[in-house]
This record gives structure tokens, sequence and C-alpha cells, in this order.
């Protein structure tokens, strides 16, 4: 018993001091000034829930930076079936009238409980399944396919061969993005929040890159966070940036965003009052400026949610991303 007792107290002690120096790590993150050139390249994006009322959604794009919106088009079922949201074509009319150029992805979600340790997120059935529905609901008058699949646990082998399925679905033209899980904050972090939280919360840079290893953009979320205070949470996005951009330096042509908290209802998830949209720009610019991107890395911020935005978002986005 006191053997058993001493490997137990071990182990809480090892799970604390990794906390314990996340922690330390992200504080000393948030010091510091972000370089001029770590802004908007004009290739930001946007989700998009709902469409009764096109005024917020429009007051973001207006501003000219934001080139793609992930249109909430459909939820994933366990079997891999897509339960489709009506009358999205509607939106993408309006699109087309009075923004062209702005492409709309097929935003499809399955958000669950648990982790997928011991079980495939999707069985080899639900993956044929969904192989087949993904790519038609695209077509269907979006520009290709946003997915949002979590939580999935690292080494999930289902995920990768999943996406890259659905990409060859798709064909050449479309485009597929990839809403991943956050990165690790130091190698190891995810452990303690697996043992915690009993799902899996935060991927290696490794799995990262593998399960984007088909995805033409990937977006690293900013909401969720778990972070108390706001100084712990611009670091937090600082490390997103930096570990984001050097899981993926390597890969020619991907594109890679950071989600910034804009929604209001509970709907999409937690409210949290450290999070602000103001401060995770910081922080992605001062992770940016310190990850030292690849020329030609295409790289942009994603607000979550465009019709939920308020006037103070989009100022904060404004005045500290697109002309700071």
């Amino acid at each position: 018993m006191k053997w058993l007792m001493t490997r137990v107290l071990a182990g809480v002690a090892a799970v604390v001091a990794v906390l314990v120096g996340a922690g330390a790590l992200l504080g000393f993150q948030a010091a510091g000034r972000p370089a001029e050139w770590a802004v908007s390249q004009g290739s930001d994006a946007a989700w998009v829930g709902s469409w009764e009322d096109t005024g917020p959604l429009a007051a973001v794009l207006d501003t000219g930076g934001v080139d793609t919106v992930y249109v909430h088009a459909g939820d994933i079922a366990a079997d891999g079936s897509v339960e489709r949201v009506p009358d999205t074509g509607a939106l993408l009319s309006w699109l087309a009238r009075g923004y062209p150029d702005v492409r709309a992805l097929a935003w499809l979600r399955h958000q669950v409980t648990g982790s997928s340790l011991l079980r495939d997120r999707f069985d080899a059935d639900a993956r044929e399944v969904l192989a087949s529905e993904a790519p038609a609901v695209a077509a269907d008058g979006f520009d290709g396919l946003h997915l949002e699949i979590r939580p999935v646990t690292v080494n999930d082998p289902s995920l990768p061969e999943l996406v890259g399925m659905v990409d060859e679905g798709l064909g050449e033209e479309a485009v597929l993005s990839v809403q991943a899980q956050h990165v690790e904050l130091v190698p190891g972090a995810r452990v303690p929040s697996f043992v915690f939280g009993r799902e899996e919360k935060y991927w290696s840079k490794g799995y990262l890159d593998r399960v984007t290893g088909h995805a033409d953009e990937v977006v690293l979320p900013g909401v969720d966070s778990g972070m108390p205070m706001g100084l712990l949470y611009e670091g937090f996005m600082v490390r997103q940036a930096t570990e984001g951009v050097s899981a993926l330096a390597h890969r020619e042509g991907v594109a890679v965003r950071f989600g910034l908290p804009a929604y209001r209802s509970g709907r999409w998830g937690p409210g949290a009052a450290s999070e602000s949209l103001e401060t995770a720009l910081s922080g992605v610019r001062l992770g940016l400026t310190r990850a030292e991107p690849p020329e030609g890395m295409v790289l942009g911020v994603a607000l979550y949610l465009a019709d939920e935005t308020r006037d103070d978002d989009l100022a904060a986005y404004t005045s500290e991303w697109l002309s700071p």
C-alpha cells in the first residue's frame, strides 16, 4: 500500500510540475512587442452560424480583411451521416450578390464528449459514409469544406485517414479546411489535461501535421482555452501561433489561421471572461513575430462567429490587426 501511494503521489507531483511550468511559460510569453509585419495579409476568415440577420456578417465583410467564411451547413452523426442545415442557399445567394470575392466553405461539425483513445472517433463504415456525404454538401454551391471534429485523441488513426478520404472525394478545385484542436503548450502538457478532463484537449505538433496533411487550410481555435486570466490567455495564444507555425512550416502552400473569440451565445462554447478578441490578437501577433514563419506562408485569423460579432470586437479587429 505504501508503495502504491508513493507512486500515486509521484505521479500527482509530476502533473503539478507540468502545470506550474506551463503557467510560468505562458506568463513570460505575453511580454514583448510584435513586429510591424505581423498583421493582416487580407486572408482572414469567419465562422457563420446563422443568417437570419446578415447585418453583423456584413459589417465583418465590409472591413475587407475577410476572404473566407465557414457556413454552418450540417452536423455529422456518429455513423458519418450529415444532417444538413436548411436554406444555406439563401446565404450563398446573398454572398454572391454582395461579396462575390468571398469564398464560402461548408462547415460540418461533430462535437461529442469523451476520449477516442480506445475506440476510433469514426469506424471504417462511418468514414466511408462521411467521405461520400461531405463532398456532396460542398457541391451544393460551396467552394469547399471546413471540418470540425472533436475531441480526437492524439494518434487516433481514424481522423487522418478520414481527412484524406474527404480530400479525395472533393477533387482538386475545392478547398479543404480542417479545424484542429489546441496544440500542446509544452511537450507533455496534454497528459494532465487528458488525465483530469478525461478527453484530449491538446494535440501534439506531430499529430497536427498528420491530421492536416491533406488540408489546404488549417485553423487553430482561440476559444475554450481554459485560461483563468487574460495574461495567461495572451500567452496561450502566443504558444498556439509559435507551435502551430513550427509544426506546419514545411508544408508548402498551406494556409494557417488562428481563431478569435467573438461569440456570445452558449451554443458554440463556454463563455470566458479572460478571452477577448483584443487579447487574442495581441498574442497572435507576438507569436507570429517569434515564430518567424517561412516566406510565402499564408497566415490569418478567423472570427468565431461573424454573426455574433459586436462593434467593439470589430473595432479591435480593425485597429489591432488590419491597421495597427
